[in-house]
């Protein structure tokens, strides 16, 4: 049985009590501290284990105290058990950021801990963190088990590449992928004991840059059994990695096929692709475009630097309902993308953006770095923000635009029009005529327009 404490009740008569039924939960791995106003029970504060039964005991105490909502910070994966428990009973549950009560010194127990946050939760001082509903959840938790299989696949292939390095055989070197056809060819005949290299560069694919005679040299090397024996399990293991993706796939397909529809794709088909690219070995294999656009209701890869995987970390992380955000400037806030300003005595300390660990931001971060060859006015964006700030914050400018250009789209339901922002280019050449007018009259020039034959001139 777990040890028991001593509570230190706090004062009932403290001011400020905005929530009374509420609770404090302090989660642990093999056990959980809740505590409860002073008045609801003679011992306010107990322990449970974490099995299920005491969880459920847990919260059959909480609904005798005439607990209503029920405050928890999020630690590790060991709130989520809990958390389900409680809100499937009814509770009102807040995950909070354990952050923000951590800033008092001295309660560095596990009891002082549930106290303080009963007490901060009574007072109104909490807020909840974003969770999505549970359909989205679950696409989540497929989502990122996929993503923890493709690096474990790429890791087989650098152990593949590492076998292939210490006999000297420099395949990895000629080709660009040893996974394709190609490669994967080759490896399975030498596998299968040939080595001779004019009948192994013999497989090679038409596609290949590299010749026959460049992969036969590369193909002599010393074939050593304990590499062989490593080579062979690195690929049996990324085999098996890609046959547990495929399954990832299957089921991510199922889920999607279950969320209500915001456009039919028949009588509204999507717009062929601005960008086409060959498929990626690691992209979902399905129409992920035709999904996301049945349930976002509007097509995100018409917005340049967005592609499917991007809008799928959107719904995944996320969902298709913004709502639980007042504006995008709240959400922009949530994904880290804006500045953090820190001001003190009228004097800027900061303007730094704060440091979180989001899905979408890094998304987003990718997205607007592939802005760089743009031919609209995100990429005219970007471009200008890298000369005038640098790359790094020039990413963090174009994926702060990204974001409110998706808030916008999914809370209006509009598609994305190029032209929305031909204001905006027109205001920026007015800005930059205005700077050459300021500079050539400081230096005594004066500058003079010269009109096109489509121009007329003022």
């Amino acid at each position: 049985m777990p040890r028991r404490r001593t509570p230190q009740t706090l004062s009932p008569s403290t001011p400020g009590i905005l929530q009374p039924n509420a609770a404090g939960v302090d989660v642990g791995a093999t056990e959980i501290y809740i505590a409860v106003p002073a008045d609801r029970d003679p011992r306010p504060v107990r322990c449970f284990r974490t099995f299920t039964a005491d969880l459920n005991a847990a919260a059959e105490w909480l609904r005798q105290c005439g607990i209503e909502s029920v405050a928890m910070e999020s630690t590790g994966v060991y709130w989520i058990p809990f958390f389900q428990i409680l809100e499937a009973t009814g509770f009102k549950v807040f995950l909070v950021n354990a952050r923000h009560v951590k800033n008092v010194p001295g309660r560095k127990t596990d009891v002082a801990d549930c106290q303080w946050l009963q007490y901060l939760h009574s007072a109104g001082l909490l807020r909840g963190s974003f969770r999505p509903p549970q359909a989205v959840c679950t696409i989540r938790s497929i989502l990122r088990h996929r993503e923890g299989l493709v690096q474990i696949a790429s890791t087989h292939v650098q152990h593949m590449q590492k076998a292939l390095d210490q006999m000297n055989l420099q395949l990895h070197h000629v080709i660009s992928d040893i996974t394709g056809l190609t490669g994967t060819a080759i490896i399975e005949a030498i596998l299968k004991g040939e080595r001779d290299p004019a009948i192994l560069s013999k497989m090679r694919d038409r596609r290949i840059k590299a010749s026959e005679e460049t992969i036969a040299a590369a193909l002599i090397g010393d074939y050593r059994p304990e590499h062989l024996f490593t080579l062979r399990q690195s690929l049996a293991a990324y085999r098996h990695c890609q046959e547990l993706i495929a399954a990832c796939d299957v089921e991510i397909e199922q889920y999607l096929t279950a969320f209500d529809s915001k456009s039919n794709i028949k009588l509204a088909p999507l717009r062929k692709p601005k960008d086409r690219h060959r498929p990626r070995r690691n992209e979902l294999k399905f129409d992920l475009r035709g999904h996301l656009y049945r349930i976002f209701g509007v097509d995100l890869t018409e917005v340049p630097g967005l592609n499917a995987l991007t809008a799928h970390v959107v719904l995944a992380e996320i969902g298709p309902d913004l709502s639980r955000f007042a504006n995008a400037s709240a959400f922009v806030s949530w994904l880290g993308l804006c500045p953090d300003n820190r001001v003190s005595g009228g004097k800027i300390l900061s303007v730094r953006t704060r440091v979180v660990k989001n899905r979408v931001a890094m998304a987003l971060r990718m997205a607007a770095q592939s802005l760089h060859r743009s031919q609209s006015y995100l990429g005219n964006y970007y471009r200008r923000m890298r000369t005038k700030l640098g790359t790094p914050k020039a990413i963090t400018a174009a994926a702060h635009k990204l974001a409110r250009i998706i808030y916008h789209l999914l809370t209006t339901g509009q598609p994305y029009e190029e032209s929305t922002f031909a204001q905006c280019e027109i205001q920026h050449r007015i800005h930059i005529e205005a700077n050459l007018q300021r500079r050539a009259r400081d230096l005594g020039f004066a500058l003079v327009r010269i009109c096109d034959s489509s121009e007329t001139c003022g």
